[in-house]
């Protein structure tokens, strides 16, 4: 009965109660969805790679390291020579070990060689691993293993041959000539890095830089990934690669530097989250602007609810309850348009910025959100409530 009647009320002052309640929705979907897919991007990024304890490189920064070699992002600064990478390979902590050379690009996409260790290794997610959609790892050394955009956007099936470039311009002149690799296979889309990736053998890429001379292994490397046999020695084996005397190399934890990452983004992170709350709370005051603007207008439905016998606390919280209603109605149209715009977009969003972001906002974190916006849409909503107790209380002021 109560909220019928605040239900009511609201239906008579629905056009200005309209407008309020398009503002709540507009601020509410621009906070929870910066909420959401911030969250959401942490996740993403965290599960590009899993089940790597380090990942080993040339001397550098560590965020560097982690960009280049997971995210494909930035530069080496320098290589590794493969009898490094085979020293520290062969170690009795060492499980297994991925190899990665980076450096040559095709139409803009960065190509990475590696070795069958890769695709039987690698793991994202929750340790899901590489799936083929169409064909095979490659055998030879002339062989090319796509990712699932690159396929896409390229329109590349098994079969087809291509150039690889020198760097990441996409230039023709700086195409190696005379050295296309035949298309073998295609990976099933993962949502990371790896679907924008042209993968090739070591062997393949040792060719087209030595004038097509096929060698079993190449000179040097950018980096690898390297998995224990126990996650106890993790410190040791970093220490003892940190302070290696053959040549100046680095040992990084996943986890930890992609913390460091995050820490260095706190800054935009927080100014994300005030943007959102401003909007919202300017909505809010809207809301508690309409209200007040109509305390007046409701003088006779004060006077009838009077009559029948309510309370002036009996019209404060019936205040309070068209606060609520038009803020859980607002809440509920924000998050259904919110999921529907998640829905249609996951698919761009994994082929144009690699990310997962799941449509789901019925998180832990969205009810506490909620949770504080029901309650800044009671406090303000309180201001024009305590008005309309005061008018109850003298009705013919």
């Amino acid at each position: 009965m109560f909220f019928k009647i605040a239900y009511r009320s609201l239906i008579d002052r629905r056009y200005s109660a309209l407008l309020t309640m398009l503002a709540l929705v507009v601020s509410m979907s621009v906070l929870i969805s910066v909420e959401h897919i911030r969250v959401q991007t942490k996740e993403s990024f965290a599960s590009t790679v899993s089940g790597t304890d380090l990942i080993v490189g040339a001397r550098t920064g560590s965020l560097n390291l982690l960009l280049y070699s997971v995210f494909r992002v930035g530069a080496p600064t320098n290589n590794i020579s493969w009898s490094t990478y085979q020293d520290i390979a062969e170690s009795r902590e060492v499980k297994w070990t991925i190899p990665l050379s980076l450096g040559d690009s095709h139409r803009g996409y960065r190509v990475l060689g590696t070795n069958q260790d890769y695709f039987s290794y690698f793991r994202y997610g929750e340790k899901h691993p590489l799936i083929f959609a169409q064909g095979e790892a490659f055998s030879s050394a002339f062989d090319v293993v796509l990712g699932a955009t690159v396929a896409r956007r390229l329109g590349y099936d098994l079969g087809r041959e291509i150039l690889l470039s020198h760097g990441i311009a996409s230039a023709d002149f700086n195409q190696h000539k005379g050295s296309p690799f035949s298309v073998v296979g295609i990976l099933e889309p993962t949502g990371t890095p790896v679907d924008q990736t042209v993968h090739v053998s070591l062997q393949g890429l040792q060719a087209i830089h030595n004038s097509a001379q096929f060698s079993e292994t190449p000179d040097s490397i950018t980096a690898f990934m390297v998995a224990l046999n126990s996650r106890m020695g993790v410190f040791t084996l970093q220490r003892k690669i940190n302070q290696y005397r053959p040549e100046p190399i680095m040992a990084i934890l996943p986890g930890v530097t992609l913390s460091e990452l995050w820490q260095t983004m706190s800054l935009l992170e927080q100014a994300l989250r005030l943007i959102g709350a401003l909007v919202l709370l300017a909505a809010l005051f809207g809301l508690s602007a309409m209200l007040l603007s109509s305390v007046r207008e409701r003088r006779h439905e004060i006077q009838l609810l009077r009559m029948a016998g309510a309370r002036p606390g009996y019209v404060f919280f019936l205040c309070e309850a068209e606060v609520l209603l038009m803020t859980v109605v607002s809440m509920l149209i924000s998050a259904g348009l919110l999921t529907l715009a998640l829905i249609a977009g996951q698919g761009y969003l994994t082929e144009y910025f690699g990310m997962n972001i799941s449509a789901n906002i019925l998180t832990g974190d969205s009810a506490v959100l909620a949770g504080i916006i029901l309650s800044g849409a009671l406090v303000m909503g309180a201001f024009p409530a305590l008005a309309l107790y005061f008018r109850a209380l003298n009705p013919e002021r």
